[in-house]
């Protein structure tokens, strides 16, 4: 039986100086009560404890071209990471 490797998916995000990066998405999810989208993603970074840093935004679709946006609220952020402790539970 071989082994069948996960692939990764992978989006295009365009920062205020109108440069393009490839980054890795980890999650992307809806929070059906508020029908907020939102994506958890990483650069592949590592921070001085060898930890990958990962980045969530709120996918903003207003317009016509989605653009992720920061979360500021609070509560927001709360759920976020009740949604992070779930996925790094062991299996």
């Amino acid at each position: 039986m071989e082994a069948v490797e996960n692939e990764k998916t992978m989006m295009s995000i365009i920062a205020e100086d109108g440069s393009t990066e490839q980054v890795e998405v980890i999650l992307a999810f809806e929070f059906k009560d508020t029908k907020k989208e939102y994506v958890i993603y990483t650069k592949n970074e590592k921070d001085e404890n060898g930890n990958v840093t990962i980045y969530v935004s709120h996918v903003d679709r207003s317009s016509s071209e989605p653009k992720l946006v920061g979360v500021e609220d609070e509560d927001e952020w709360n759920r976020i990471k009740d949604v992070l402790r779930e996925l790094s539970k062991p299996e």
